[in-house]
C-alpha cells in the first residue's frame, strides 16, 4: 500500500519502543529462572521471523491476490514508499502476543514476540536501505541489495527473502548469480 513518508518510516519510531515495552512487561516480574527461557524464545522468534518473511514474501505476496496486486506495485515501483502500514501490523503482533500467551508462560510468549518483532524491524530497515540508501562495494549492504535487485527482475522467482538469504538457500530460490556470488 502507498504510504505517506510518516507512513512509510512510523516502523522505525513505533517499533522500538514496542519492542522494549514487550521486553519490560516480559522480564519486570520475571524470576531469575525464566530469563534463560525468555532469551531462547527471543532468539527463536528471530529464527521464527526469517522463515515468515520468507513465506509471507514467496507465497503470500506473490500468489494471492490482493496481496501479489499490492506487492505488484511495490516491483514496478521500487523506490516507492510502499508497504505494510504500522496500524495493521502492530495489532497482528500484539495479537500474536496475546494468544501466545494463552498458549505459553508470559515469558516465552513475551520472548518470542519480541524476537519477531526485532526480526520484523529488521527486515524493514533492510527493505528500506536495499531501495533508498547507497551502500559501499563489497559491503553486507552492497550484497544485499544486489540480491534483492535480483529479486525484482521480471522474470525473477528467486531471493525472496530480504533481511537474509538463508531460506532462499535452504529451499534453493536462490538466483544463479547468488550462487555464483557466494
Amino acid at each position: 500500500m502507498r504510504l505517506s513518508n510518516w507512513g512509510y518510516q512510523a516502523d522505525f519510531f513505533v517499533y522500538p519502543v514496542l519492542i522494549a515495552v514487550c521486553a519490560t512487561v516480559t522480564l519486570w516480574h520475571a524470576p531469575l529462572r525464566a530469563v534463560e527461557p525468555s532469551l531462547a524464545a527471543l532468539g527463536a522468534g528471530l529464527i521464527a521471523w526469517t522463515a515468515l518473511e520468507y513465506a509471507l514474501h514467496r507465497w503470500l505476496l506473490h500468489r494471492v491476490p490482493p496481496f501479489s496486486r499490492l506487492h505488484a506495485l511495490h516491483h514496478a515501483h521500487p523506490s516507492a514508499l510502499i508497504g505494510t502500514p504500522t496500524w495493521l501490523s502492530v495489532p497482528l503482533f500484539l495479537a500474536l502476543w496475546a494468544a501466545l500467551a494463552l498458549e505459553a508462560t508470559p515469558f516465552v510468549a513475551g520472548g518470542l514476540t519480541t524476537g519477531l518483532m526485532i526480526g520484523y524491524l529488521a527486515y524493514a530497515a533492510v527493505h528500506d536501505a536495499v531501495h533508498h540508501h547507497r551502500a559501499r562495494p563489497g559491503s553486507w549492504l552492497h550484497h544485499a541489495k544486489l540480491r534483492h535487485a535480483r529479486h525484482h527482475r521480471a522474470e525473477a522467482n528467486s531471493e525472496f527473502g530480504v533481511s537474509s538469504g538463508l531460506w532462499d538457500a535452504i529451499l534453493r530460490t536462490t538466483s544463479p548469480a547468488s550462487r555464483q556470488s557466494a
